[in-house]
């Protein structure tokens, strides 16, 4: 028995540097106030503000296009100057625009806080990226966003189910105003947090005849970089946004589930991520990346299948029991979607592109939280069901995309084995 307990305790350890674990439990902090607000911001905006779905869809949608728009020039200023400030401003921008969504009472007053907030989390989002990045060694990058995803997944789920049951408890607008509330003070305190206790290091610069050896139209020229993130953006679509954002207002039209069954159902996800992703790491560095690609896209057609019978179930109990197993896979398949994509993009980014790359790779997520909540708000009113069979024929194609990049891509396990394979040649 103290063997096992060892054995998993050891799966755990990720030998990441003091200021690395400092950030994410800052990370944690701040996705716990995301948490509370994430599966309830639609439902938020039409029962409680009067708007219809597809206007509050494309609320949700304004806040992520923003943060797509100011994700590549904040990947230009990183490559300058300091990841930290950028994080630190981007948090405070976040936290004033998540603040004003406590009050809104119009559209254009939401659509004005979404663009606030967005802008800061596309500063934030690329320069936490950066920052750790520069905090650790190469063979640390998978562990390193592993813990990202780890601290963010643990904030989500634990945020999701305690305003689950506050909203069970009082659904009106002073429980929604103070769960907003909440989530903008996370976003200061986590900035508070990086100045005080995380380093900054300096970016690398780089000297470049060529000066588009150093912008975006050298990135721009990466046209395998730019394929690969094209088809991940579909993947993070139907398979992370799809189900943060339209699995809630969907279970509750169209399923017996009440919201606090929504935010099990949304801290079961998390959990089993918060419990594997980490000795995912290891799992996944056994697979070639592209393999890996398939094997998560093949997750997430199966899962988007399976919420449809949700639909034909009468009882909260059983509902709930089929969508918490469809999480359980949902959270498979992140685990090896995220642990492949984030070191891939690093690897493939120079040195003094790395700012830039890691917008490109930010942008992966904005633009699908934009499209997700868009595209499926939209569905909501006019074929829910095509949600999911869309979302799976959606995943499967991406798969299949990705499967045929092939060896074109870095892959730590191909190098290995070409390694051992020219050992015997060179003796």
């Amino acid at each position: 028995m103290n063997r096992r307990v060892s054995h998993l305790i050891a799966g755990w350890r990720t030998g990441l540097p003091r200021p690395v674990l400092i950030l994410q439990a800052g990370n944690a902090l701040n996705y716990f106030g995301y948490g509370l607000v994430l599966p309830f911001e639609i439902i938020y905006l039409h029962q409680i503000r009067g708007f219809s779905t597809s206007i509050a869809g494309l609320v949700l949608a304004a806040t992520a296009g923003t943060a797509a728009i100011a994700a590549p020039p904040t990947g230009g200023l990183l490559d300058r100057y300091s990841a930290k400030a950028i994080l630190v401003a981007g948090l405070l921008a976040s936290a004033l625009g998540y603040a004003g969504f406590a009050y809104v009472d119009s559209p254009w007053q939401a659509f004005a806080c979404s663009i606030v907030s967005g802008a800061g989390i596309g500063a934030a989002g690329t320069a936490n990226r950066t920052l750790t990045i520069r905090l650790v060694k190469r063979e640390q990058r998978t562990a390193a966003f592993a813990l990202n995803r780890v601290s963010g997944n643990f904030g989500i789920g634990s945020g999701a189910t305690v305003a689950g049951f506050i909203v069970a408890f009082a659904q009106r607008l002073s429980s929604f105003q103070t769960l907003y509330i909440f989530d903008a003070v996370t976003y200061a305190a986590f900035a508070l947090i990086v100045l005080a206790a995380v380093p900054s290091p300096r970016a690398e610069t780089v000297t470049a005849t060529d000066a588009n050896g150093t912008g975006f139209r050298a990135v721009a020229r990466d046209r395998l970089f730019l394929t690969m993130i094209g088809a991940n953006i579909v993947l993070v679509v139907v398979g992370h946004t799809f189900f943060s954002n339209i699995l809630p207002p969907f279970a509750k039209t169209h399923t017996p589930l009440g919201p606090a069954a929504i935010g099990i159902i949304v801290l079961v996800n998390t959990s089993f991520v918060v419990i594997a992703q980490i000795p995912a790491v290891r799992v996944v560095a056994r697979m070639r990346r592209t393999h890996a690609f398939a094997a998560a896209s093949a997750l997430f057609a199966v899962r988007l299948l399976a919420i449809l019978p949700a639909t034909l179930i009468h009882t909260e109990l059983a509902a709930t029991s089929l969508l918490a197993g469809v999480a359980i896979v949902f959270a498979i398949g992140e685990c090896v979607h995220t642990n492949v994509l984030g070191p891939l993009v690093a690897d493939m980014a120079p040195a003094h592109l790395l700012g830039r790359y890691l917008s490109l790779y930010s942008l992966t997520f904005t633009i699908s939280l934009a499209l997700g909540p868009a595209i499926g708000g939209f569905l909501l009113q006019t074929s829910p069901d095509a949600i999911w069979w869309g979302g799976a024929l959606a995943a499967v194609l991406a798969g299949a995309v990705l499967l045929r990049l092939g060896g074109r891509i870095p892959d730590p396990l191909r190098q290995a084995q070409s390694r051992l394979a020219s050992a015997p040649e060179a003796a």
